[in-house]
C-alpha cells in the first residue's frame, strides 16, 4: 500500500509540474502536405470564437491560398528581419511574443533551424522558452523529424533528415493530434501542385513521395501517437490512484527452472502470434553457489531464452526476492496486457513448500489479463530440495561442520571459564553466519544441527538428547525457532544483497563501457576499448574483426580454418555461431555479429578462460549487451567518417569550382589580349605606323608578363602547400629585398608611385631571398591596384625589439572593413569582394601568408594612417647563423 501511495505521489508531482507551465499541442503528420497548418489554424479560429487570446507567432503558408485565408481574423505578430549573407530573412520575434504574453501562440514548423545569431539554434528551443513563460503553444511537425526515428526514416526513404526534435520535448505535450491523409489522396495533391511547384513535385515523386515510403511513414506516425496516448492514459490512471489499463497487446511469459520452461515459451509464442502482439520472456535471477555454467537449472533457462530469441521474442532477467511484487511492478511499468504463468499439474503439488505466486499476484487486484497455462508434469515424485540440484555441496557441508565444531568449543570455553549461561546466543550467531555464506538449505540444516548439538552438550542431562526439566524443553524449542527465523532472515538478506550486487555490477559495467565508447573518435579506439572491456569483465580472450579496419585481413589470419569459417558464417548470416550456439558448435570461440541498422559491421569472437560447456544467463546477457554497445559505437564512427568524407568532398568541389572560375577568367583575359594584338599585327601591320605596332607589341609583352605572374602564383601555392618544401636561407639586406621588389613592380606598372622609408642603420634577414621578395612584391602589387592614381604606396621598414623586423606597406585606397581583414588572406577572396581590382585570382596575399608563415613570421592587416586605406604589416624574425 505504501508503494502504491508513493508511486501515485511521484506521478502526481510530475503531472502537476508539467501543467504548471505552458501546454504544448502538436499537429503531427506523416509527410508534408497532409494539412497540419490548415488544421492548426482551424482549431485556432474555434478557440478564438470561444474568447481565447490567440496570436500567430510564425505560420508558413507555402503560398497555399486556402491556408492564407485562414490567417485573416487572427492577430499576427510581425516577424523579425535578420540580415544574413546579403539576404533579408524572416524569423519569429520571440521577444515580441513574450512581451504580448497571449494565452495561445501558433508556431509552425517545430523542427525548424533558426538563422545564425538567433537566441536559440532551434525553434523547439524557442517553444520551450514560451512554455516556460506559461504560454500555450500550437505547433506542427512531420514524423520524420523525431530524433529517435532518424535512422528508421533513413532506412525507409534513403534520405537523412538533418532537422530533428529530441524525444524529451514530447514530455511537455498536452495534446497530440494526428493529421492523416490517405496516401493516394496525398499523391494526388502533389500532382495537382498543392504541395510543391511542378519541378519540385517531380523530384519529390522520384525520391521521398512514393507509395511505399508514405505508407511506412503513416504507420510510424500512428505508432507514435498510439504510444503517447497509451502513456498518457496510464499516467492519468496513476494520478487518480487507479490501476492502469494497457491499450497495447504485449504478452509477458514467466518461466522457471522446473523442467517446463521451453514448453511455456512455445505456448507464449502461440498466444502472441494469435493476438499479433509483442512478447517477452522473463525469469528471476537465482544466485547459487554452484557454478552457473554447470547448473542444470541455469542451462534450462538458457535454452529457453535461446528458443525465445529464435522465435522473435525478447528476454529479461528480474531481480528481487518478493517475486509477486517485482513481477507486478514490471507488468505495470511496461504496459503488459497479458501475463502468462504455468500451472503444473502434479500429484505432489499439495506437498510443495513453494509460495503460490498466482495467489500473491491476485492480492494486488491486477487490471491486466492473467493466463494460467496447464502443463502436465512428469509422474516421478519431486523432493523439496530437488530444485537446488543437490542437497548440500562440499563447500556448504564444510561450512556447517566447521562452524558447528567451533561453536561447541567456544560455548564450552565460555561456560567453563566465563560462566556464560545463555549459550544459545552463540549458536544463533553461528546460524546467522552460515546463512550469510550459504543457501537457505544449508542455513536450515545448520539450525537443526546446532539444535541437536546444543541439546546434546549443554542441556541436562548432558551427552544425551533427553531433557530433564520443562524449562529445558522450552529453552531448546525457543532456540530452534529463533535459529530457524534467524537463518531465514539472514539467507533472504544475503540473496537480496547478491541480486542487488549482480544488478549493480551489470549497470556499472555497461555505464563504464558507454562512457569509454562515447569519447572514441575512430575505429581503432573503439576496437581497443572493446577488447579491453570484454577481456576484463568476461574473463575471456577477445578477437575482433571489422572489414573497414586497415588490419582486417591480418585479423582473419589469426584464426584456424575451422574458426575462420565460423566467423565468416556469422558475418554473412548475421547470427551467432560457435560455442554456446547450435551452429558450428565444435569451435572453442563464440562468434557474435556486430549489428547496427540491419547491417553487419564486423564479428567479435569470445573464448572464455574456463572450459565450461554452458554459459550462464547473466553472463551471456552481459556479453550480448556489451557487443551491442560496441556495434553502435562502430556505427557512429562510420557515420562520422562518412560525414567527414562528404564534407571534404563538398569543400573540394567548392574549391575546384572557385579555382576553375577564377583561373579561367584570369588566364583567358591576357590570352585574349595577346591573341587579339597578334592577329592585328598579322593582318594589318602594313597599314599601321611604327608607333601603333610598338604599342601592340608592348601590350603583348605586358599581358604575357601578367599571364606569367598568374601561373607563377599557382605554382607557388602548389609548392608552398607541399610538405617537402625546404627553405634555402641566406643573409640579405632588407633594403635590397624591398628595392628589388619595387623595381620589379615598376617594370610593368610604370605609373605606380612607391615611397620607401628605411632606417638609418642597415638591417639584414636570414631568409629565402626569392620567396621574401615575391611576398613583398605581391603586397606592393595589391596595394598599387587600390591606391588612386598619383597617390603613393608607402613602405616603412623598422626594427621591432631586438629580434624582429617589420615591413609595413600602406595604400591610400578605400580600406577594408575591420571584420573582413583576416579574410583577405583566404584563397579566392577577390571573388567575394570586388574592391581589390579587376584582375587577380585572389591568391596573391594567400601566397604571402604561406611564405611568411614558413619563415616563422606574422602578417596582419589594419587601417593605414588617419584611418584611410589599408596597411599590411609583415613581421619577420632576425635569425643568427648557427
Amino acid at each position: 500500500m505504501t508503494d502504491q501511495r508513493s508511486n501515485k505521489a511521484d506521478v502526481l508531482l510530475q503531472h502537476t509540474q508539467r501543467y504548471q507551465s505552458g501546454r504544448l499541442t502538436i499537429f503531427l503528420g506523416a509527410a508534408p502536405g497532409v494539412g497540419k497548418t490548415f488544421a492548426m489554424l482551424v482549431r485556432a479560429h474555434e478557440l478564438a470564437l470561444q474568447g481565447s487570446n490567440i496570436v500567430i507567432g510564425y505560420v508558413e503558408t507555402h503560398g497555399r491560398s486556402e491556408t492564407e485565408n485562414l490567417i485573416a481574423g487572427l492577430t499576427v505578430i510581425p516577424r523579425k528581419v535578420i540580415e544574413y549573407r546579403g539576404h533579408s530573412l524572416d524569423e519569429m520575434d520571440l521577444d515580441a511574443v513574450l512581451e504580448k504574453k497571449p494565452s495561445i501562440v501558433l508556431v509552425d514548423e517545430f523542427a525548424h533551424t533558426n538563422m545564425p545569431n538567433s537566441r536559440h539554434e532551434k525553434r523547439w528551443q524557442d517553444i520551450n522558452e514560451l512554455l516556460d513563460a506559461g504560454i500555450d503553444v500550437f505547433t506542427t511537425m512531420n514524423i520524420q523529424h523525431l530524433e529517435s526515428l532518424n535512422d528508421v526514416v533513413y532506412q525507409i526513404t534513403g534520405i537523412r533528415v538533418s532537422e530533428t526534435v529530441p524525444d524529451r520535448v514530447f514530455e511537455r505535450i498536452r495534446d497530440i493530434r494526428l493529421i492523416d491523409l490517405p496516401v493516394n489522396e496525398l499523391l494526388e495533391r502533389l500532382n495537382q501542385g498543392k504541395i510543391y511547384v511542378p519541378e519540385q513535385a517531380q523530384q519529390a515523386l522520384q525520391r521521398f513521395f512514393n507509395h511505399s515510403n508514405l505508407t511506412a511513414l503513416r504507420e510510424l506516425a500512428m505508432q507514435t501517437v498510439a504510444s503517447h496516448v497509451d502513456s498518457d492514459v496510464r499516467e492519468s490512471f496513476a494520478v487518480q490512484g487507479i490501476a492502469p489499463i494497457p491499450l497495447k497487446n504485449h504478452i509477458l511469459v514467466l518461466i522457471e527452472s522446473n523442467g517446463h520452461a521451453e514448453a511455456l515459451v512455445r505456448v507464449g509464442c502461440r498466444i502472441a502470434e494469435n493476438r499479433l502482439a509483442n512478447w517477452t520472456v522473463v525469469t528471476f535471477s537465482q544466485e547459487s553457489n554452484i557454478q552457473q555454467s554447470e547448473n542444470a537449472q541455469s542451462r534450462e533457462i538458457e535454452n529457453a531464452f535461446n528458443l525465445t530469441r529464435q522465435m522473435g521474442g525478447m528476454t529479461e532477467i528480474l531481480y528481487g526476492q518478493q517475486h509477486a511484487r517485482t513481477l507486478f511492478d514490471y507488468v505495470i511499468d511496461h504496459g503488459i496486457s497479458t501475463l502468462v504463468l504455468a500451472q503444473i499439474q502434479s500429484p505432489n503439488t499439495r506437498f510443495s513448500f513453494k509460495p503460490n505466486l498466482l495467489e500473491q499476484i491476485l492480492k494486488y487486484q491486477p487490471s491486466f489479463e492473467l493466463s494460467i497455462v496447464p502443463i502436465a508434469s512428469e509422474s516421478r515424485p519431486r523432493h523439496f530440495f530437488q530444485r537446488q540440484g543437490t542437497f548440500l555441496t562440499f563447500r556448504e557441508s564444510l561450512y556447517v561442520v566447521l562452524t558447528t565444531a567451533i561453536s561447541i568449543i567456544i560455548a564450552s570455553l565460555g561456560e567453563k571459564y566465563l560462566g556464560i549461561e545463555e549459550l544459545s546466543v552463540i549458536f544463533i550467531t553461528a546460524v546467522v553466519f552460515v546463512a550469510s555464506k550459504t543457501r537457505m538449505v544449508a542455513a536450515v540444516f545448520s539450525a537443526l544441527l546446532f539444535f541437536l548439538a546444543y541439546n546434546f552438550f549443554f542441556i541436562s542431562p548432558k551427552f544425551t538428547l533427553q531433557i530433564s526439566a520443562h524449562q529445558g524443553v522450552i529453552t531448546v524449542v525457543a532456540f530452534l525457532g529463533a535459529a530457524l527465523i534467524a537463518s531465514r532472515l539472514a539467507s533472504r538478506l544475503r540473496e537480496q544483497v547478491t541480486a542487488l550486487k549482480a544488478a549493480n555490477s551489470y549497470n556499472s559495467i555497461m555505464q563504464d563501457l558507454g562512457q569509454k565508447l562515447s569519447v572514441a573518435v575512430d575505429l581503432k579506439q573503439v576496437q581497443e576499448i572493446a577488447s579491453s572491456s570484454l577481456s576484463k569483465n568476461l574473463k575471456a580472450q577477445v578477437w575482433l574483426y571489422c572489414p573497414e579496419a586497415s588490419d582486417g585481413k591480418d585479423i582473419l589470419k589469426q584464426l584456424s580454418d575451422k574458426e575462420r569459417i565460423s566467423a565468416e558464417w556469422t558475418f554473412k548470416n548475421l547470427q551467432p555461431s560457435g560455442r554456446f550456439t547450435q551452429t558450428l558448435t565444435e569451435n572453442a570461440w563464440w562468434f557474435l555479429p556486430l549489428l547496427a541498422s540491419k547491417q553487419c559491421l564486423g564479428v567479435i569472437g569470445i573464448q572464455f578462460l574456463h572450459a565450461s560447456a554452458h554459459l550462464g544467463n547473466e553472463q551471456k546477457r552481459l556479453a550480448e549487451a556489451m557487443v551491442e554497445y560496441i556495434a553502435q559505437a562502430i556505427y557512429r564512427t562510420q557515420l562520422t567518417k562518412a560525414l567527414e568524407i562528404a564534407n571534404v568532398s563538398s569543400e573540394t568541389e567548392k574549391l575546384r569550382s572557385a579555382l576553375l572560375s577564377s583561373v579561367s577568367h584570369d588566364l583567358r583575359s591576357p590570352l585574349a589580349s595577346m591573341i587579339g594584338a597578334a592577329d592585328t599585327l598579322t593582318h594589318y601591320r602594313h597599314a599601321m605606323d611604327e608607333q601603333d605596332q610598338a604599342s601592340l607589341l608592348e601590350a603583348i609583352r605586358l599581358e604575357g608578363e601578367r599571364l606569367d605572374r598568374y601561373i607563377q602564383n599557382l605554382l607557388d601555392m602548389t609548392r608552398l602547400g607541399h610538405e617537402g618544401l625546404s627553405l634555402k636561407r641566406d643573409w640579405i639586406g632588407v633594403d635590397e629585398l624591398v628595392g628589388s621588389a619595387v623595381r620589379r613592380l615598376q617594370r610593368y606598372m610604370p605609373h605606380a608611385v612607391i615611397e620607401v622609408h628605411l632606417p638609418e642603420q642597415s638591417l639584414s634577414l636570414f631568409v629565402h631571398a626569392a620567396l621574401i621578395e615575391q611576398a613583398i612584391f605581391n603586397v606592393l602589387e595589391n596595394a598599387a591596384k587600390f591606391s588612386p592614381e598619383q597617390q603613393a604606396v608607402i613602405v616603412d621598414v623598422m626594427q621591432v625589439g631586438d629580434n624582429e623586423i617589420e615591413i609595413a606597406i600602406s595604400d591610400q585606397g578605400q580600406g577594408i572593413p575591420e571584420d573582413e581583414r583576416d579574410r583577405i588572406f583566404d584563397m579566392f577572396y577577390t571573388m567575394e569582394r570586388g574592391d581589390r581590382g579587376q584582375y587577380g585570382t585572389g591568391l596573391g596575399l594567400t601566397i604571402v601568408k604561406a611564405i611568411i608563415g614558413a619563415h616563422m613570421g606574422k602578417i596582419s592587416a589594419s587601417s593605414a594612417k588617419n584611418n584611410h586605406g589599408t596597411c599590411i604589416r609583415v613581421i619577420l624574425p632576425i635569425q643568427q647563423i648557427t
